[in-house]
């Protein structure tokens, strides 16, 4: 089992012009602060995920690796490598979503993680793939407010008709989580909705996009998800206190934390990565193999 892990260092002032550029969008502080915590998912890994085999790191260029990654353990996967040159410079993690696959040497059994998730607790391997089957919570919704839920739609329309399938008037979409993917669905889906999947790619999120669930709900829908929720507790930095963060950090009663971000003030951001900080590393003081 590996784990796939997409970063963005939005301070980065190479990634920023590059992303001025592209976009026409002038970059937006808040929008892209860098809480600095992508080690502590690391040491997460290594104290309470033993079984995973090899960890790779996306970024889009080498000016947003981390200074610290050790890249003996670490399998650093540039957009290059793995997403067709007409669709790049990509800042759609929908484009990068769909390519993850890609990655040489990948293990059939992958966990894909965003870098606001950090396992907490020991973990084991049927937590996340069961016989062969990822072990995930799906809902269904009707009504696809604000972009987003319009992409899982998307995907769940398109997942439906590969399964050959009727269509829906709901749509799936799986907990927030690290997502347990089978490479060999993901290049069968890849392969079979090529032309669907490249024409919805974009440098920048649109309504027109397919997410990663259209593999997750693929699989749903032909009997290969333990429809079960993997055990976690999201916190949202918008209204969750900085010592309830901090307290479940240091005592968790589950195996993986989410810490969500969104746009904070000054104050709040500063208070928040002060006692998220100090709570890892008391945590997790110690430095993992994938540091230098």
């Amino acid at each position: 089992m590996d784990i796939v892990i997409t970063y963005v260092n939005g301070l980065d002032p190479v990634w920023q012009k590059e992303y001025e550029k592209h976009t026409n969008t002038p970059i937006l502080e808040k929008r892209f602060r860098d809480w600095g915590t992508l080690k502590y998912l690391f040491r997460g890994i290594e104290r309470n995920m033993p079984f995973i085999r090899k960890v790779h790191l996306v970024v889009s260029r080498d000016s947003q690796v981390p200074e610290w990654i050790n890249r003996n353990e670490v399998n650093v996967v540039m957009h290059k490598d793995i997403i067709p040159s007409e669709h790049l410079p990509t800042f759609n993690s929908n484009t990068i979503e769909m390519h993850l696959h890609r990655i040489k040497d990948l293990d059939e059994e992958y966990l894909y993680f965003n870098d606001d998730i950090f396992p907490v607790a020991p973990c084991k391997p049927e937590d996340f793939f069961r016989e062969g089957k990822g072990v995930i919570k799906f809902s269904r919704h009707i009504l696809p407010f604000g972009m987003f839920k319009k992409i899982c739609r998307n995907s769940d329309r398109l997942a439906r008709k590969l399964a050959g399938r009727k269509a829906s008037l709901s749509f799936l979409r799986p907990q927030h989580i690290c997502t347990p993917m089978l490479r060999s669905v993901c290049q069968e889906i890849y392969q079979k909705a090529h032309e669907d999947i490249i024409s919805s790619l974009t440098r920048t999120r649109t309504e027109r996009n397919y997410t990663q669930y259209l593999f997750l709900d693929y699989m749903f829908l032909t009997d290969m998800i333990v429809d079960e929720k993997i055990n976690k507790k999201h916190f949202s930095t918008a209204i969750t206190s900085a010592r309830r963060i901090s307290d479940f950090i240091l005592s968790p009663t589950k195996k993986l934390i989410c810490i969500n971000d969104v746009h904070l003030s000054d104050k709040r951001y500063s208070e928040l990565f002060s006692a998220i900080h100090k709570a890892f590393e008391k945590s997790l003081p110690h430095k993992s193999k994938y540091e230098k």
